[in-house]
Parts: C-alpha cells; sequence; structure tokens
C-alpha cells in the first residue's frame, strides 16, 4: 500500500514510519522501495537537516515479510542474494552514507532487517519494552543487511556470535548496557525524548554533522595513521565553514550559536 512509508516534514527535520502496523511493520520490496526514495528526498531537501526514523503501532519492524515470493516452491528457491543486496542492503547504505544525523526511536521489535536498520542509524533510542532479535537461524538463514558488522563491533564478537547462533532476543535495557543501543527510555517518553533530539540535531551544524558520520563509518576499517590523516582532512574543511565562524562568534559573544550551513553532497 502506498501509504506503508509516512513522510512527517518538520522544523528542519523528517520524520519517516514504518506504516504495517499490522504485519509489525515487516518490510516488502515496495515497501523498502519507498523508504528509499523517502531517504533519497530528505537528502536532497536543504531544508532537512536530521530524520527520525520509527515504526508504527507496537513493533518497530519484524524483518522481511515471508509471502509467497520467498516461499521455496516448484521453481527452486527465492533468490535472496538479489533481495538483501538491493534493498535491504541498500537502506543501510544510505542511512549510513546520508549527510543527516539519524535518529531511529524503536517502538517495540526490532528483528532481523529490521535490528540492523535500527543499527545502521546514528543514534538509537528504545522504549523498555522493545527487544531486539537476530531472527534468521530461527528459519535456516544467516544474518543479513549489515548486523554480523555492527553487532561485532557494538557488543562484541563473543556476544555477537551467541545473538546468531541462538536468535535469542536483546531487551532495550540489556542492550544499553551492551552498548548496542544509546538509551533505553520508558514508553511513555519514547517519541517526545526522539523528537526533541532530532529537532536538536536539526539546530546543529549541519556540514560537522556530515563530516562526522564521514570521520565514524571510515574508522571501522582505518588503522589509526589513516585515521588521523582523515582527522586533520576533515578538521580543514570544518574550519572552512560559515557555521565554524558562527560558532566562533557565539563563544565569543557569550550567545548560543545560530547554524544554517546546510551539509555538502
Amino acid at each position: 500500500m502506498a501509504d506503508d512509508i509516512l513522510v512527517e516534514p518538520q522544523d528542519g527535520w523528517r520524520k519517516l514510519t514504518l506504516n504495517r502496523p499490522d504485519k509489525l511493520n515487516a518490510v516488502n520490496e515496495a515497501m523498502l522501495t519507498r523508504l528509499l526514495h523517502a531517504l533519497d528526498a530528505a537528502e536532497a531537501d536543504p531544508s532537512c537537516r536530521a530524520l527520525l526514523l520509527t515504526g508504527a503501532g507496537r513493533g518497530f519492524c519484524a524483518g522481511q515479510e515471508l509471502g509467497p515470493s520467498l516461499t521455496p516452491g516448484p521453481n527452486g528457491p527465492p533468490d535472496l542474494e538479489k533481495l538483501a543486496g538491493t534493498y535491504h542492503h541498500e537502506v543501510v547504505r544510505r542511512l549510513r552514507a546520508s549527510r543527516l544525523p539519524v535518529v531511529c526511536a524503536v517502538n517495540g521489535v526490532a528483528a532481523g532487517a529490521g535490528a540492523s536498520f535500527a543499527l545502521a542509524s546514528d543514534i538509537v533510542l528504545a522504549a523498555r519494552s522493545a527487544k531486539f532479535v537476530q531472527a534468521f537461524v530461527k528459519i535456516g538463514l544467516v544474518p543479513d543487511s549489515g548486523a554480523s558488522f555492527f553487532l561485532t563491533r557494538s557488543v562484541g564478537e563473543a556476544r555477537a556470535r551467541v545473538l546468531a547462533l541462538l536468535g535469542d532476543a536483546v531487551t532495550a535495557d540489556q542492550a544499553e548496557q551492551w552498548g548496542m543501543i544509546w538509551k533505553a527510555v520508558d514508553d511513555a517518553t519514547l517519541m517526545p525524548d526522539a523528537t526533541a533530539l532530532a529537532a536538536r540535531l536539526a539546530q546543529g551544524p549541519a556540514e560537522s554533522h556530515a563530516m562526522i558520520k564521514r570521520m565514524f563509518a571510515a574508522a571501522a576499517t582505518n588503522d589509526l595513521s589513516a585515521q588521523l590523516d582523515l582527522e586533520a582532512a576533515l578538521q580543514g574543511q570544518a574550519g572552512r565553514t560559515d557555521d565554524y565562524a558562527e560558532g566562533v562568534r557565539a563563544f565569543q559573544e557569550k550567545r548560543p550559536p545560530r547554524f544554517g550551513q546546510r551539509a555538502a553532497t
């Protein structure tokens, strides 16, 4: 259905809502295509400086919908490599490569690819009723959508292997304690907290945010020397922006800065 991705423009940011609550927001190809379009539109909008991603109803995203096209039958197995590489992985790439800081508000179960969409975001808040599940092994599959990458780096290899091999759920509080997410919050405060955070990011230095995202993306594979070189180069770029000039003026004048430059594309 055409309204399975809700886009709500706000003052300087956009809220994107996965909207198939009757399916716990399980995704299919059409829904993922619309999500990619929504991400592209936000990226192209110079007035948009942050994103908030969440789900409608009682779940964030239950992962891939297992419909007829994904059920092995007389014509052989489905092409799961194409599905993962063309749709799920492209969403993860767009979230990580976007100039926009992405806040994810996990309002319920985040399973399979849904968990990875959350972990691909920059700042993750989760309601205390939420759970993160690597459900792939329960149907004879392997983690995709970056799960093996994100989990190994956030919770460590030992925990990541157990989560993938057993498929056990992780509560929001446990996810916070392990460093999988930033914070677990009471269910009633999830959306107010996430909204306030997105609004705060929208008021920040957009080019600095974009460069910080580039810096941390590179840190996953760079050695120290390469990372130091990148930090120096990006600091040089940041020092030439209008936001830096405004930040220094504000500091000297003892007032809050008024950032306004959009991030470079």
